[in-house]
C-alpha cells in the first residue's frame, strides 16, 4: 500500500495534458503590479529616514565639537576620590564586586570629575553654579549611604543599579549645568552686542 511519493509525483507529470494558455504569465505579472503598493514610497520613506539620521549625527558631532573645542578656563571645585569613596576605608564600591562594575564605576567618576574641571565659574554665574554643587553634594552623601549600604547588607540587584544611576544623575547634572551655563553666557553677549 504504501508508495514512494517521487514516483506517484513523476506519473502524475505523464500522465497530466495541462498546458498553460499563451500569455499567462505576462498577464499574471500585469495583475501582481497593479495590486502591490509602488515601491517609490518605499524608497521616499527611507530616504527622509536616511536624511533625519543624518541630521542627527550632524548635529551630534556639532554639540562634541563645540564641547571639544569650547574656551572654557578650568576651575576644579570638586574632586571625586576614587580610591576612597569616602571617610572609611572599608566601605565597599561597585569596584569590589566585579571588574565590570569597576569600569563603570571608573568611566563616571571620570567623565563627573572631567566636566567638574570644565565647568567656568564666574560671579554672573555663582548662583546658578552654587545650586548645582548643592545638589551634587547631596547625591554625593547618598553615593555614600548605597555604599554603606552595600557593605553591609552585600550586592544586590537594586543597591548597585541605585549607585549606577546615582553616578548617571551626577553627570547629567553637570552637562545640563554646562548647558545652562553656555545659555548665560550666550544671553550675556547677546545683550552686549546689541
Amino acid at each position: 500500500m504504501a508508495r514512494d511519493i517521487r514516483k506517484l509525483f513523476e506519473e502524475e507529470q505523464q500522465d497530466s495534458q495541462f498546458k498553460m494558455n499563451e500569455g499567462h504569465e505576462a498577464r499574471f505579472l500585469e495583475k501582481l503590479d497593479e495590486t502591490l503598493p509602488v515601491e517609490t514610497s518605499v524608497k521616499k520613506r527611507f530616504s527622509v529616514l536616511q536624511i533625519a539620521a543624518s541630521i542627527v549625527i550632524l548635529i551630534g558631532l556639532g554639540f562634541g565639537a563645540s564641547k571639544f573645542f569650547g574656551n572654557e578656563s578650568i576651575v576644579p571645585t570638586e574632586i571625586v576620590d576614587t580610591k576612597n569613596p569616602s571617610k572609611n576605608d572599608q566601605l565597599k564600591s561597585l569596584g569590589d564586586i566585579s571588574p565590570d562594575f569597576k569600569k563603570v564605576e571608573d568611566y563616571y567618576l571620570a567623565n563627573i570629575n572631567l566636566e567638574l574641571s570644565k565647568v567656568k565659574q564666574t560671579p554672573e554665574n555663582k548662583e546658578l553654579f552654587d545650586g548645582y554643587v548643592v545638589r551634587l553634594a547631596e547625591l554625593n552623601q547618598e553615593y555614600k549611604r548605597l555604599s554603606v549600604e552595600l557593605t553591609e547588607h552585600g550586592p544586590n540587584e537594586l543597591t548597585v543599579s541605585a549607585l549606577i544611576d546615582n553616578l548617571k544623575l551626577r553627570l547629567h547634572l553637570l552637562y545640563r549645568l554646562k548647558e545652562q551655563l553656555n545659555d548665560l553666557n550666550t544671553s550675556e553677549e547677546d545683550k552686549i552686542n546689541a
